[in-house]
């Protein structure tokens, strides 16, 4: 580094001050005064320089003193490296730089500052605690360049104590253009277009579906994206990557444009988006979108999801499922089951782990009608927990049931490539009950009423999934009324279904629609009783001891409560109860409830709509429903869990604010 590295334009700015007003003394006859100021003038000039020289020497010195615990060619390295290098001390400060980096700064002084007012991006603090040594594309000036890092320990030297940490520059501004100018996919859906225009009056449906037309061509043009309408419903954009990461910071507010679209409709028009971005290839992107799509559509619409490689993300997602009035495709998928069952050799039922009431009815209603033209059929339920197990007890009973409920071990040797898997109440790898049975054979079908989770299983035969459903008894009471002409279940499974109905609703509180009631009045008409379902859930006093216990520990800030259970209580289902009690106290517009099982902490989240707890769940690893949800942490104490929820929890609320 030369003088003029270290006489900044600052400093050259009170020099000439001082050199005028010595001048302007003379000038008005001030001799004196003067000359005592050329006198203090020049000892100042004199101490600067050396002070210059002096701080050329402690940097030689360390920079000699660094290189000396190196080999000769690294030091070489070192001293001629091609490319801009930054050396900070622990706090962030820099203490030396290379030519090639002051001519990236445009010769700009930085020497003494704290790299994080000279660069954005960079600190002391995230280097050190990053697990990575790489920070892509951080911008200097107007360049961006992939940022390596390297600590190192040396001696003291000028307060840089035992570490320093090494920031070589790689100019990557090129690469960025081109990626940023690189085509993403991005196909868009209005996922409720029929229902949105029946609701519509009949004078105002044209100018409904040109409004929607028009906002999308909009937003098209907003983004300089090429648009091209494909479908009824249905619209391709070929889009740079650089308007997607802007789109990202933004949220994709096209979902709240849309949203907002009245033309006397009386429902809100929502759109499906899927974004492929990250491919090799055009028709890869394609690929990417169309999964990413379909992921949308299958969480319930009204969200942007974005695929990039194996990574997903999720944007929106915050409205209320759309109940459907049809019912075709139940009847269509009736048909389908019904030939897949006759064509298999066995089949076999089964659910998620800790099978609650709507995963046990779905499977016993379904075993019900199949029974009658599949006999080889099975249910398969491994430990049954306290959820079930006045329900079982009760099948138990039945001498019908004697060998229908089976194990995962059992079922291994029962079951052959030729055999159909029925899953029940789940659709993700996490939370099936044995994912190894679904290795032994590729003919399984889902039915399931949850929200599309990134774990799906995938290469089934069929899923039929319909979030607006209040559960999956639910769907399988619509099957049961197509796959046969006149189904005939025993009371038991009746009940069973009903039970798993009210489990999910709540008693008939959340998400009920009238296909709801229509399942429940068919269940009634074959022996279903709610008196019966009544006293299945029925609880003794010590439960009802612990589940008070629980919501006496409740916390509540800003209308969200948060339970922790007592060591003593390791029930999920009691915490999942207790989660819903919290709701019926005055103010609680959300509830979370925290239990320790083993080395786990279960989260039950419950919410009366303006919280949406299925989103807060799935960025803690689980997912369900808006109103209901949960999730599993691992390797975690009670108080972190605690900590990282409230953490979720703020974020997810400050989004919503914006």
């Amino acid at each position: 580094m030369d003088n003029k590295d270290y006489f900044s334009p600052s400093n050259k700015v009170y020099m000439v001050i001082l050199a005028v007003l010595i001048i302007l003394l003379f000038i008005h006859g001030h001799f004196i005064d003067g000359i005592v100021a050329l006198i203090v003038y020049g000892i100042l000039v004199v101490y600067y320089f050396v002070t210059l020289e002096v701080k050329k020497v402690e940097w030689k010195k360390f920079i000699e003193n660094f290189s000396g615990q190196l080999d000769a060619a690294t030091r070489n390295t070192l001293v001629n490296l091609p490319f801009p290098l930054i050396i900070i001390g622990g706090k962030g400060n820099i203490v030396w730089y290379n030519q090639n980096m002051s001519t990236v700064l445009k010769q700009e002084e930085i020497l003494g500052k704290n790299v994080a007012n000279v660069i954005k991006g960079l600190d002391a603090k995230t280097i050190k605690n990053s697990k990575e040594n790489l920070f892509r594309y951080v911008k200097v000036k107007e360049k961006f360049y992939n940022v390596y890092t390297s600590v190192v320990h040396v001696s003291d030297i000028r307060n840089l104590k035992d570490e320093i940490i090494l920031l070589y520059f790689y100019d990557m501004t090129e690469v960025k253009n081109i990626f940023d100018n690189k085509e993403c996919v991005m196909l868009v859906e209005v996922d409720n277009l029929d229902d949105v225009v029946k609701t519509t009056e009949e004078n105002q449906k044209p100018l409904l579906i040109a409004e929607i037309e028009r906002t999308i061509n909009n937003y098209a043009q907003s983004i300089n994206a090429f648009v091209k309408k494909y479908g009824n419903n249905k619209y391709v954009l070929s889009v740079q990557d650089k308007y997607i990461s802007e789109e990202i910071k933004k949220k994709f507010d096209i979902l709240d444009t849309v949203r907002e679209i009245n033309m006397s409709n009386k429902l809100a028009v929502t759109l499906s988006v899927g974004i492929g971005r990250g491919g090799s290839t055009p028709i890869e992107n394609e690929s990417y979108a169309n999964s990413a799509k379909e992921l949308a559509l299958g969480r319930g619409g009204d969200q942007v999801v974005i695929k990039n490689g194996d990574k997903l993300s999720f944007f929106g997602g915050k409205t209320k499922e759309v109940e459907k009035r049809t019912r075709v495709r139940a009847r269509v998928i009736a048909h389908i089951l019904k030939d897949l069952v006759s064509e298999s050799s066995s089949v076999f039922i089964m659910g998620h782990r800790n099978p609650d009431a709507d995963c046990f009815g779905a499977a016993v209603g379904l075993y019900g009608v199949l029974k009658t033209f599949k006999p080889e059929c099975n249910i398969i339920l491994d430990k049954p927990n306290h959820g079930i197990k006045v329900l079982l007890d009760e099948f138990n009973k039945d001498p019908d049931y004697n060998d229908v409920f089976i194990t995962s071990e059992e079922c291994k040797n029962l079951i052959d490539e030729n055999s159909l898997i029925i899953l029940v109440d789940v659709h993700n790898r996490g939370y099936v009950l044995n994912e190894e049975l679904l290795k032994y054979t590729k003919r399984v079908v889902i039915i399931d009423h949850h929200r599309k989770s990134t774990d799906y299983i995938e290469n089934t035969l069929f899923s039929y999934m319909e979030t607006y459903a209040s559960s999956t008894s639910e769907l399988v009471t619509e099957i049961i009324q197509y796959m046969v002409e006149k189904p005939k279940i025993k009371q038991i499974e009746a009940s069973a279904l009903l039970a798993g109905i009210c489990v999910d609703t709540k008693n008939f509180y959340f998400k009920t629609g009238v296909r709801t009631f229509e399942a429940a009045s068919f269940l009634r008409r074959l022996g279903a009783d709610t008196l019966d379902v009544r006293k299945l859930f029925s609880d003794d006093l010590n439960t009802y001891i612990k589940k008070y216990q629980i919501i006496e520990s409740a916390k509540v800030e800003d209308g969200i409560a948060i339970a922790m259970c007592p060591g003593d209580i390791t029930d999920t289902v009691i915490a999942a109860q207790a989660a819903d009690e919290l709701l019926n106290i005055t103010g609680i517009q959300a509830s979370f409830v925290l239990v320790k099982i083993e080395e786990d902490i279960n989260i039950s989240g419950r919410s009366l709509g303006d919280v949406n707890v299925q989103i807060i769940m799935e960025q803690l690893g689980g997912g369900g429903h808006m109103n209901i949800a949960g999730t599993k942490l691992s390797n975690m104490s009670m108080e972190d869990a605690v900590k990282l929820l409230k953490k979720t929890i703020n974020e997810n609320l400050k989004e919503g604010e914006k």
